[in-house]
């Protein structure tokens, strides 16, 4: 009964997640796309009043005619809309994530027993969690720092873009070092997604807030707040398809497995920003093919690095093969306790992933992705079941 209360609130907490984080981004693409096609007013008592820019559009039947004050309007509605709850409850709810899935177990989900570093390899599940929740503040702290020392007056946000970019090859190269292959790419995504709340929470918000007292107050608002807002805004447009990528990349073993599961991590965002760039720029009116075809390019490396062969994830090679009944031996002392319709593993209420190995036909048609998986050393999961080097060397050398 505990694990299935464990098992459907993570469900509900998902939801909420995904229904949060899918309003947030959407809303973000859509001011992104509106600041970016914006024309200069035609009507001179528009102008007059300082519209600086406006937008026609049809949708759903209707047309809309969207304006934006170059500082202010000179009257503020009382129901001005403000966006900033879809934002904290995606980050709220994906952290809740995190603490019921990662940090309730650090020992399986967060440890990586494989580090290159001694005292990675060896933390306890209590200095992992710690371990976790300072990577996460360390990643906005730098970031934030970066900001304000770089391009405090938003006049070098190339140069801080740059740093940027080199600070996400460092926390990917970092998480992979110190966290186990899904909780390195999942906490590199949170490191993107804490800055991109934290904007809203720290700048953004609070930016506006000052603009609106200002106005009502009979001042004219500080430009500077209006030129931050738009700076963190953008900086959270780039960092949008990495997250999500990054977000669902547990499903595919094959990559946060990897030997080279750090470099693969920053192409991947590489090519998301790429991306976006390509769709930021459409808005605007200026149609750049280079910038997907280049993120596409990064794609193709990533590929490259990826596939069978060019790694360690990839298992050694076949040699004389190992029989059937001798891998499904393995299976049954190793694996099964939690890869079963009926999990016996204290914590597992359903198999991992869906992953079932009761039959000989569940095992034969999983034998590639068992073989990555063990050759790798992610699984077992923090090796909980004992597995030795010569069974995982046994599974290497099972051929159809």
């Amino acid at each position: 009964m505990q694990a299935y209360l464990l098992d459907f609130v993570n469900f509900m907490l998902r939801w909420l997640h995904v229904i949060a984080a899918i309003a947030w981004i959407g809303e973000s693409i859509y001011f992104v796309m509106l600041d970016n096609g914006l024309r200069k007013p035609k009507a001179a008592e528009d102008r007059d009043k300082g519209v600086f820019g406006e937008m026609w559009a049809v949708h759903g039947g209707g047309f809309y005619h969207n304006q934006k004050y170059a500082t202010a309007p000179d009257k503020l509605p009382e129901d001005l809309h403000w966006s900033f709850w879809k934002a904290y409850t995606t980050w709220l709810s994906g952290f809740a994530l995190f603490v019921l899935l990662y940090m309730a177990n650090p020992g399986f989900y967060l440890v990586n027993p494989n580090s290159d570093w001694a005292w990675a390899a060896g933390m306890s599940g209590w200095q992992a969690n710690l371990l976790a929740l300072a990577f996460l503040l360390g990643g906005w702290v730098v970031y934030n720092e970066l900001c304000k020392r770089i391009s405090p007056n938003m006049d070098r946000d190339g140069i801080l873009s740059l740093a940027v970019a080199v600070m996400m090859v460092v926390v990917s190269y970092l998480s992979v070092q110190m966290f186990s292959g899904r909780a390195a790419f999942l906490l590199t995504g949170a490191v993107m997604a804490t800055a991109m709340s934290a904007n809203v929470f720290f700048w953004i918000i609070p930016g506006q807030r000052r603009m609106v007292k200002a106005m009502k107050a009979g001042e004219t608002p500080n430009p500077l707040d209006g030129k931050r807002g738009k700076q963190r805004s953008v900086h959270n447009t780039y960092f949008t398809l990495p997250v999500v990528l990054l977000m669902i990349s547990n499903h595919y073993s094959f990559v946060y497995s990897h030997e080279y599961a750090w470099v693969l991590m920053a192409l991947f965002i590489f090519a998301g920003a790429l991306i976006r760039q390509f769709f930021v720029l459409m808005h605007a009116g200026k149609i750049q093919p280079a910038y997907p075809v280049a993120g596409v390019a990064l794609i193709a490396v990533a590929f490259w690095v990826g596939m069978p062969g060019t790694g360690a994830s990839n298992g050694a090679d076949g040699g004389e093969g190992t029989s059937l009944a001798e891998v499904e031996a393995i299976i049954e002392s190793r694996c099964a306790s939690c890869h079963s319709a009926n999990p016996t593993q204290a914590g597992f209420g359903s198999a991992p992933a869906g992953v079932i190995y009761d039959t000989t036909a569940q095992i034969e048609g999983h034998r590639e992705k068992i073989q990555e998986v063990v050759a790798s050393k992610y699984m077992p999961l923090g090796n909980m079941t004992g597995m030795t080097d010569e069974e995982r060397d046994a599974i290497a050398a099972w051929s159809e």
